[in-house]
């Protein structure tokens, strides 16, 4: 048995606490007890609380951070809250799971960083990368590991609606608006503002809504498979090449170099963008000149789709094969909140870390400089 269980706080208490983590922690109680839900709705922290069985909810996060019961703060909120909640947990001596993406901009995410150096109690950052917590992934890596050169690759996530998944998930996720506070919505608009504003760093009315929407969809649905293309090629591309909006449907050509060999350069296409067709097309794709590997992602909506990697190849009888692979039917959350665990108490080295996030927050950057100045007219 696990020596000690980890104590819980959620911030945020959306459709990602609802439907993926309050569930998943509550089927690993061998390794976390979770204590308190908070959200800037009292509503919806009452009915997270009730649903789960936890014993606090509350709309202050003080209140978390000032419990000595305490040991991890799991921030599920948007995307402009991630930063100021990590650095108030970290200055409290508390770890840090984050959903992805870090932050926004590389001014705040070296904010978390300098927090985390500075905190009591060894406080480290685990961000919420769950795509590279999937067992497949080993397995793709390992294919790639026998290409002796990567000719091309694509990294793409083009998906529908959510809810569309949601709806089917088996969970009934409850949010209440009406009684948020006026104050609250003027903040998180604020705070989103400075945020875009240090992305780009532009003043904001110099940000057309065209540009505010790329800067988002690249850190929600982008940093799924910028973050894997990092991890699968070897880092940060050299260079941007090229960049294409259709609405908000977006292209990139990014300029890499083989890792091992001569380092002979090769293009990956990263493809992006969000429809009402209930599809989840997201996978990577890396091409040899005689075998080629992809891993392919269903929605985490659903729990326990099947993560697969495909081969093609030819044999040395030059004939064409074809094969799949499936590491396990464990999904990638579980495997990520097992994996923090072992990373808190068992002291394992973090994959996920701040600093490794921070490598997206320097791309996005990259994308951001080569965003198509035709899209603007």
């Amino acid at each position: 048995m696990p020596s000690r269980r980890l104590r819980v706080g959620v911030i945020g208490c959306g459709d990602v606490a609802q439907v993926v983590h309050l569930p998943t922690l509550q089927l690993l109680t061998h390794l976390y007890d979770t204590v308190a839900v908070c959200d800037v709705s009292a509503k919806t922290a009452a009915h997270c609380a009730s649903v789960f069985h936890i014993p606090i909810a509350t709309t202050d996060l003080q209140v978390l951070l000032d419990s000595p019961s305490i040991d991890v703060i799991v921030v599920l909120t948007s995307d402009e809250y991630h930063a100021p909640y990590a650095v108030a947990a970290l200055h409290a001596g508390k770890h840090v799971m984050v959903e992805k993406p870090l932050t926004l901009s590389l001014a705040s995410g070296r904010e978390i960083i300098a927090a985390e150096d500075a905190a009591p109690n060894g406080a480290r950052v685990f961000v919420g990368y769950m795509r590279r917590y999937a067992a497949s992934l080993e397995t793709f890596q390992r294919e790639i590991s026998t290409i002796p050169r990567i000719h091309y690759a694509r990294v793409r996530d083009i998906i529908g609606p959510n809810a569309y998944f949601i709806s089917q998930s088996g969970a009934s996720p409850m949010k209440f608006f009406d009684d948020i506070p006026s104050s609250a919505s003027a903040d998180r608009n604020r705070r989103l503002q400075n945020l875009l504003e240090e992305a780009w760093g532009l003043r904001f009315d110099q940000l057309s809504e065209k540009k505010k929407d790329y800067c988002c969809l690249l850190a929600n649905l982008g940093s799924h498979g910028l973050s894997l293309m990092r991890e699968c090629l070897g880092g940060l591309p050299d260079a941007v090449a090229a960049s294409r909006v259709s609405g908000k449907w977006y292209t990139t050509m990014f300029d890499y170099r083989n890792r091992k060999g001569e380092g002979q350069p090769f293009t990956c296409l990263y493809e992006t963008g969000i429809d009402s067709v209930p599809r989840f097309d997201s996978h990577v794709a890396v091409y040899g000149e005689k075998k080629s590997v992809t891993i392919r992602y269903d929605t985490p909506f659903i729990k326990g789709l099947g993560i697969t990697v495909e081969v093609d190849e030819m044999n040395e009888h030059g004939e064409k094969v074809h094969y799949s692979v499936q590491s396990g039917y464990e999904d990638a959350y579980t495997r990520e909140l097992k994996e923090l665990y072992a990373c808190i108490v068992e002291k394992k080295d973090f994959k996920t870390t701040a600093t490794d996030a921070l490598e997206d927050l320097k791309l996005f950057k990259m994308m951001l400089e080569k965003y198509p100045a035709e899209n603007e007219s």
